[in-house]
């Protein structure tokens, strides 16, 4: 007679006393891809919309293609905030100064000088209240949110006001994207679109 074997329970990260930490994020096992940590609490990212992909794949391309050479973008790296706080952005822009590793997985946030965050369902709390604040604390001069209105994308433009230190709106964009910080830059948006997969990358 055969004996069935024992179902295995689900094993869950239990946090430790106060909630887990920057460091933890680089050595918890089986973590999936572009995991978050907001105030001490591990965030995990659900699946990404064609939008979500192609926005983030045009910004990348286009911003590395006109950012001048003391500055990078990356996308989808985390940012150092504090101790309990690694928000990673969708596409950020730093110094070139901070020479990045092939095994580094963060940056210090007072290198970073755009952080852009493509808004998903399930991230649009986050996106919109909590990690601008997080940003703003460290003084990161400028976010961006990009929207998905009715498949077209709309970007939302911050600026940190130095007396507050809180950001305030410079503009809404629509069609077109004129900006002359934190680099000039003249993009189409309208050319953020699923259906055209060569907009993304007109090479």
């Amino acid at each position: 007679m055969s004996i069935e074997p024992e179902a295995s329970e689900p094993r869950w990260a239990v946090p430790p006393e106060g909630g887990w930490t920057a460091d933890h994020l680089d050595t918890l096992p089986n973590l999936p891809p572009h995991t978050e940590l907001i105030d001490g609490s591990l965030i995990f990212v659900s699946p990404q919309s064609f939008f979500h992909s192609w926005a983030v794949d045009f910004l990348t391309w286009h911003l590395r293609s006109l950012a001048p050479p003391e500055l990078q973008v990356v996308r989808e790296c985390t940012i150092d905030i504090d101790r309990y706080n690694r928000p990673e952005p969708d596409v950020a822009v730093f110094d070139s100064l901070v020479a990045p590793k092939p095994g580094q997985t963060r940056y210090p946030a007072g290198s970073v000088r755009l952080a852009i965050e493509v808004i998903s369902p399930e991230s649009r709390s986050r996106d919109r209240e909590t990690k601008p604040v997080k940003y703003a604390r460290v003084k990161i001069p400028h976010y961006w949110r990009v929207e998905n209105h009715d498949g077209r994308a709309v970007v939302y433009v911050f600026e940190l006001e130095p007396a507050t230190g809180t950001y305030t709106s410079t503009g809404i964009f629509h069609d077109r994207m004129k900006v002359t910080v934190p680099f000039p830059m003249d993009l189409d948006l309208t050319a953020i679109n699923p259906t055209t997969p060569q907009a993304a990358d007109p090479q």
